[in-house]
C-alpha cells in the first residue's frame, strides 16, 4: 500500500534491486542469529517470552541501571569493566526494545559541540575493537561521510566547524566538488559548493552492538535481567534506593535512569528537519533518512498525557509518506539513482528529544544518588562515550571532563509540557549566539520584562528572558543570525560606549542565587571554596574545585549577616552548583540550611563611572567610593521604596551582550585547573581548611604547569572569535581559544587561549583561525580596561603629582 501511495504521489519507478534486498536479508538473518543467542541466556538472566526470571533477583546492588537500550547496556559494561561489583541492569521487555532496535546506526566523528566530540570519538574507537574483546560481531563499517554545502552560509558553517576540530584528534577535511564526486559519484553536483569529509564515519548494526556490549557486561560480572519492569522507586534515609520489580526489590546504592523513550514525561517524536544533506557511503544499498518539517512532525500526545503504553517495546508507527514527500523529491534531485530505487523497507519509530536536542547525562539535583542517561536523539553514536563518561564519574566521584551542556539540571520547574512540545518541533542551524524562540516566554520573567520586551532583542538563559541588545529607530532590528558580524554589532557598540562613559542598567535576574546559613555555614563553605570567606558586608570571588583540582564552578560569595551567605552563580549553573553543595552537606552532615532563591530575588546591575552618582540620587546612604568600597555589600532602600519597585525607574540602555561578550568564563571548567587559568589570587593554598581539591593543587603546583591561559589581541575584518577556535604557530595547532569577542573600547578583537608555556610571554605572536582564515594575534599581559579600584588609585596618584 505504501509503495503504491509513494508511486502515485511522485511517479517514481521502482524496479527491484536484488543486491540491496539481499543485504537486508543478510542483516535480518544476523540479527535473528544474535537474538536467538541472546535468548539462550535465559537460564542465566531471563526468559524474553515467558515473563518469568529463571533465577532469583539480587537483593542488593552497587548500581542499578534501568533500561536495556544501547546506552544503558553500555553503562553496565563500562561499570563492570571498571571493576565495580554488583552492577545490575533491568529491562522491561528485551534488550534494544524502544528506540535502539530500529535506529539507522550512523556513527559519526562529527558533532557541532566541542565536548560531545569526545563522546563520539570514544564510541567509534570502542566499536572498532568491541568484536575482538567480546567475540560478538557488531556489523561496524567505516566507509566515510560527507556533509554538503550548497549555499554560502552553509560554506561558512562548514568552515566554522573545521576551526573547532583542528585541535581535536578527529580526522576531518574540507573538500571541493571534484573530490566529492570522486568519493560519491551518484551525486548531482549542480548545487554543491563544498563538503565536510569525515573518512572514519560509518554505520553499525544497533542490535549487534547492544548484544556485544551485553556480552561484555556479563563477561566482567554484571547481571542483566529481563523482562523485569521497574514498578516503583523509593529513596531511603541513607541515600540509597529500593527498586521494586514484579520479581522482588533491590536495594541499590545508586540508580541510573536509562529508559529512553519509556522515560516518564519525556517527549517522544519522530525526528525533524535538519539543515544539511548527509551522505553516508554504503556499498550494498542506499539508506535515506529524512527529518520531516516542523509543521508535519507528529508528537505522541497520548504518551505525553498517559505515559508510554506498558507493552510497547519493538513496535513501529504507521508509516506516513505524506510527511516526507518534500524530502523524497529533494533527495531524488541530489541523488538521481533514488528515482529508480526499489523501497525495501520503511521504518517509522519513536525517538526522544529534549528541548535543546542534547541528552540529559549525570546526577540529578534534589534526589541523592539518582542519575540519568536519557533524551538521546542519537543514542547509538553516544552509547559508548556516554557509558564511559558516566562510569568514570560514578567510580571517581567527578566527571572526567566538562559536559555541562548535557547536565540534566539545566531544566527545572519552568520546563512545562507546552514548552517541551514547542521545542521538539523547532528546527534550527547552529549559529554563534543562537536564539530559538519556540515556547517562549516561560514563567521565568523578571520585573522589567514587560517594560523592555518591545524595546530590545531578548535572549534566553535557563528559562529567563533577558535583554541582549536594545534597538532604536533606524536600527536594523530583529534576530538575524550569522557566522560573521551581524545587525547587533552597531547597537552593542553604542551601549558599550554608554556604559564606559556614563551609566547603564543591566537585568541580571537570571543569575542563580543560593542562601546558605546555619551554625556550620563557615565550616561547609571553607570546605567547598578554595578562597577564604569574606567578612560580613563584603564580597569575593571563590571557586569550587573537584577532587582532582579542576574548576567545578565560579561563585560570587557575600556574607550578608554573621553565618549567612549569598552565593551567586551563572544562569546555566544554578542547579548544577546547588547539587554539588547539597551533596557535600549530606556527605559531611553539616548543620546548615541551603535555599535556592533564584526566582525570589531580582537583580539589576548599575554599571559605569556615573553609577554611584545615579544611585546617590535614590538613597540617603553615602555612595562614595570611600564609604561604599569595591566588593562591599549593604542592604538599603532606593527612593524610599523596596528594591522590587525599582523596575518602574528602569531607563538604562545596556544589555547582556555589553556585559558578557568581552570576557567569558569558559576557560574555567572541569577540563582546567585554576593555576593554569591564572586564578592563583583566588586560591588560598595556605588557608587552614582542607578544601576539596587542595591536595591535588599542591601536587599540580609541585609538578609545574605545561600550559597557561593567555590573553590575545587580534585585528580581523567582519568576524570575531567566540571560543573553541584553533590557535596555530609555525604551521601547527598549539591550542584553542576559550572565549572571545570584539572590544569596542580598544577597537580590536580579544580572545583567551590556552597555550604552551613557551608561547605565553608578552609580545608572542600566534594565529587564530576564523572561518578558514588565520589572523595574527599577540599575547598581551595586562587587562586593557582597569577596574574601579585601579582607576581610583591612578586618579589619586595623578592628582598628587
Amino acid at each position: 500500500t505504501n509503495l503504491k501511495k509513494l508511486h502515485s504521489l511522485s511517479q517514481i519507478r521502482m524496479p527491484r534491486i536484488l543486491n540491496a534486498f539481499n543485504a537486508l536479508v543478510r542483516r535480518d538473518f544476523r540479527r535473528k542469529t544474535l537474538r536467538d543467542s541472546a535468548r539462550s541466556f535465559a537460564t542465566d538472566d531471563g526468559d524474553g517470552s515467558a515473563g518469568v526470571l529463571a533465577k532469583r533477583l539480587k537483593d542488593s546492588a552497587e548500581t542499578v541501571v534501568i533500561g536495556g537500550g544501547c546506552v544503558g547496556v553500555s553503562l553496565a559494561y563500562h561499570l563492570a569493566k571498571a571493576g565495580q561489583k554488583d552492577v545490575v541492569l533491568l529491562e522491561k521487555s528485551e534488550l534494544t526494545a524502544g528506540s535502539t532496535w530500529h535506529a539507522a546506526g550512523l556513527t559519526t566523528y562529527y558533532h557541532p559541540g566541542i565536548n560531545l566530540k569526545k563522546i563520539h570519538y570514544y564510541s567509534i574507537k570502542l566499536f572498532e575493537q568491541l568484536e575482538a574483546e567480546t567475540g560478538q560481531a557488531v556489523g561496524f563499517h567505516q566507509p566515510g561521510s560527507i556533509r554538503l554545502a550548497s549555499t554560502p552560509v552553509r560554506v561558512d558553517e562548514l568552515k566554522y566547524q573545521m576551526t573547532r576540530t583542528h585541535w581535536h584528534p578527529t580526522p576531518q577535511f574540507l573538500i571541493g566538488p571534484e573530490k566529492i564526486q570522486q568519493l560519491f559519484p551518484l551525486l548531482n553536483m549542480d548545487k554543491v559548493l563544498t563538503g565536510l569529509y569525515n573518512p572514519g564515519d560509518g554505520h553499525i548494526d544497533p542490535y549487534s552492538l547492544t548484544m556485544a556490549l551485553a556480552a561484555g557486561a556479563r563477561m566482567y560480572g554484571a547481571q542483566i535481567y529481563y523482562p523485569a519492569s521497574v514498578t516503583g522507586l523509593t529513596p531511603t534515609a541513607d541515600g540509597r534506593w529500593d527498586v521494586q520489580t514484579p520479581h522482588g526489590t533491590i536495594r541499590a546504592n545508586r540508580i541510573v535512569n536509562a529508559t529512553g523513550s519509556a522515560t516518564p514525561t519525556r517527549q517522544t517524536t519522530p525526528p525533524h528537519d535538519r539543515p544539511h544533506l548527509f551522505v553516508s557511503f554504503c556499498l550494498l544499498g542506499l539508506l535515506f533518512g529524512p527529518y520531516e518539517k516542523e509543521e508535519k512532525m507528529k508528537l505522541q500526545d497520548s504518551w505525553i498525557r498517559d505515559g508510554v503504553p506498558p507493552g510497547f517495546g519493538k513496535e513501529l508507527f504507521e508509516s506516513d509518506l505524506d510527511r516526507i514527500m518534500d524530502h523524497v523529491e529533494r533527495a531524488i534531485e541530489m541523488v538521481p539513482v533514488l528515482k529508480n530505487a526499489d523501497i525495501i523497507n520503511i521504518v517509522s519509530g519513536p525517538i526522544t528529544y529534549t528541548p535543546d536536542l542534547l541528552p540529559m547525562i549525570g546526577p540529578h539535583q534534589g534526589a541523592r544518588n539518582y542519575w540519568t542517561a536519557i533524551g538521546f536523539g542519537y543514542g547509538i553514536i553516544h552509547s559508548g562515550g556516554v557509558g564511559k563518561f558516566l562510569s568514570d564519574w560514578i567510580v571517581s566521584g567527578e566527571p572526567p571532563y566538562d559536559l555541562i551542556e548535557c547536565d540534566p539540571n539545566r531544566y527545572a520547574h519552568w520546563t512545562s509540557v507546552p514548552y517541551l512540545c514547542a521545542k521538539a518541533r523547532e528546527s534550527y542551524v547552529g549559529y554563534p549566539k543562537e536564539e530559538r524562540f519556540a515556547g517562549r516566554p516561560t514563567n521565568r520573567v523578571s520585573g522589567v520584562y514587560e517594560l523592555l520586551k518591545d524595546r530590545c532583542s531578548m535572549g534566553f538563559h535557563a528559562g529567563w528572558e533577558q535583554p541582549h541588545y536594545f534597538h532604536k529607530p533606524g536600527d536594523d532590528s530583529g534576530y538575524k543570525p550569522s557566522f560573521r558580524r551581524t545587525n547587533w554589532f552597531g547597537p552593542v557598540g553604542r551601549e558599550c560606549k554608554l556604559v564606559m562613559e556614563g551609566v547603564g542598567v543591566i537585568d541580571l535576574s537570571p543569575f542563580g542565587k543560593i542562601i546558605v546559613k546555619g551554625e556550620d555555614s563557615h565550616r561547609l563553605l571553607d570546605r567547598l571554596f578554595a578562597n577564604t570567606l569574606p567578612k560580613v558586608g563584603q564580597t569575593n570571588i571563590s571557586h569550587m574545585l573537584t577532587p582532582r583540582g579542576r574548576v567545578y564552578a565560579e561563585v560570587t560569595v557575600t556574607q550578608t549577616a554573621p553565618g549567612e551567605f549569598l552565593l551567586i552563580t551563572g544562569s546555566g549553573s544554578e542547579l548544577h552548583d546547588l547539587r554539588w553543595i547539597e551533596r557535600e552537606v549530606c556527605d559531611g552532615g553539616y548543620a546548615v540550611s541551603v535555599c535556592n532563591v533564584t526566582d525570589e530575588l531580582g537583580v539589576l546591575g548599575v554599571a559605569g563611572p556615573k553609577s554611584r552618582a545615579v544611585l546617590q540620587k535614590l538613597t540617603d546612604e553615602d555612595m562614595s567610593d570611600t564609604a561604599f568600597r569595591f566588593l562591599h555589600c549593604r542592604s538599603m532602600q532606593l527612593a524610599g521604596v523596596p528594591l522590587r519597585a525599582i523596575r518602574i525607574s528602569y531607563t538604562g540602555d545596556a544589555d547582556r551582550y555589553t556585559l558578557v561578550m568581552p570576557i567569558d568564563r569558559t576557560h574555567m571548567n572541569c577540563d582546567t585547573n585554576p593555576l593554569e587559568a591564572g586564578l592563583d589570587y583566588f586560591i588560598k593554598l595556605s588557608k587552614p581548611a582542607e578544601f576539596i581539591g587542595k591536595q591535588a593543587l599542591l601536587e599540580i603546583k609541585a609538578q609545574g604547569l605545561s600550559r597557561r591561559l593567555a590573553f590575545l589581541t587580534l585585528h580581523t575584518d567582519d568576524i570575531d572569535p567566540e571560543g573553541n577556535e584553533s590557535v596555530w604557530h609555525d604551521g601547527e595547532v598549539v591550542g584553542n581559544t576559550t572565549s572571545g569577542s570584539y572590544s569596542y573600547s580598544t577597537q580590536q578583537s580579544l580572545a583567551f587561549s590556552y597555550l604552551p608555556l613557551h608561547l605565553t610571554h608578552a609580545g608572542q605572536t600566534v594565529e587564530v583561525e576564523l572561518l578558514g582564515q588565520k589572523y595574527l594575534a599577540t599575547v598581551t599581559p595586562e587587562p586593557l580596561v582597569l577596574t574601579e579600584p585601579a582607576r581610583t588609585r591612578l586618579q589619586k596618584k595623578q592628582r598628587s603629582v
